[in-house]
């Protein structure tokens, strides 16, 4: 079967074996891929020279049954998992895309317990999205808005269009911070207004020195600044600001269960019921034998890529 793994550097499409077909009592199983999306941190993959398959955001069926799979795999026992944070699993056994082959390809091996039955109504097609809209949901719930504040998020890529759809779910007034015209008006397809002011909550969403800088200078005193970006050395936050306006950052990694809710069902629940987030957010679509030119689209941000889905 097709996979699309790092080959000197770059993407390639590779023939590999199929994986084992799941039989007896096995906990696995064999999800045929429909569609798998490019993240900001599969280039991240691929400069670290990551030698598993590619592609942590995607969806596809089982026994013609539609489904999107949740990439990161945790245990169950560990005091982490028992208290509804899976995503500080403290003996989990990989992340699906990363460290274990990924759906970037025909087919995949996966954990019954990483599959999310697509609600009615949802297209298949985008299934992809809902590990995107997870990461933005689970970081907009750990802000804990409260009704009239204000909202901004910084950073106008998938994940933080996402948050503006997420905090918008929630009820908030939301606006944009973003770079890019077409990122900016996606934002306001989305109910995103032009920044103004200084906000209560700032949703980091932009992963560079930049945009903590930003987030700075529109928190107001007392802010809560949530941080989605993914840093792979020091992350600068901006001193003096943090101190004179006794700002508190916080972490948000991944997705969770709360309340015996996954993040992830919600997250799949707040796109049913909003289909303009996919249109939106899906700016091209490629098969799979086109890995090479999917990521040359995705990587230039600045003409007009935002979600980049492939198909096998």
């Amino acid at each position: 079967m097709r996979a699309v793994r790092v080959v000197e550097g770059a993407p390639v499409v590779v023939e590999v074996d199929e994986p084992d077909v799941p039989a007896g009592d096995t906990d696995d199983v064999l999800v045929d891929v429909g569609s798998a999306s490019i993240c900001g941190s599969d280039f991240a993959y691929i400069d670290l020279g990551v030698t598993a398959t590619l592609g942590h955001e995607f969806g596809g069926t089982v026994d013609g049954v539609p489904y999107a799979v949740e990439p990161m795999i945790w245990c169950g026992r560990c005091e982490q998992c028992r208290a509804g944070n899976t995503q500080r699993c403290t003996d989990s056994p990989g992340v699906i895309g990363f460290t274990l082959d990924g759906g970037l390809a025909d087919h995949i091996r996966v954990p019954r317990a990483s599959l999310l039955p697509l609600p009615d109504g949802f297209a298949p097609e985008n299934a992809c999205l809902v590990e995107t809209a997870s990461v933005s949901w689970h970081g907009v719930r750990l802000a804990e808005l409260e009704p009239a504040e204000r909202v901004v998020v910084v950073g106008g890529g998938a994940i933080g269009l996402m948050a503006v759809a997420a905090a918008r779910a929630r009820g908030a007034e939301v606006a944009l911070e973003a770079r890019h015209p077409h990122q900016r008006a996606a934002g306001e397809r989305l109910g995103a207004t032009t920044p103004d002011g200084e906000y209560d909550v700032v949703i980091e969403a932009a992963g560079s020195e930049s945009g903590l800088a930003c987030c700075a200078d529109l928190a107001r005193p007392g802010a809560r600044v949530i941080l989605l970006g993914v840093y792979f050395t020091h992350m600068p936050v901006p001193g003096v600001p943090t101190l004179m306006k006794e700002l508190s950052w916080k972490g948000a990694m991944a997705y969770g269960v709360h309340d015996g809710v996954r993040d992830f069902a919600e997250a799949a629940a707040m796109l049913t019921a909003t289909p303009e987030i996919a249109d939106t957010l899906i700016t091209h679509r490629f098969p799979l034998a086109d890995a090479a030119e999917a990521f040359r689209v995705a990587a230039d941000r600045a003409h007009g890529a935002i979600k980049v889905v492939m198909h096998p």
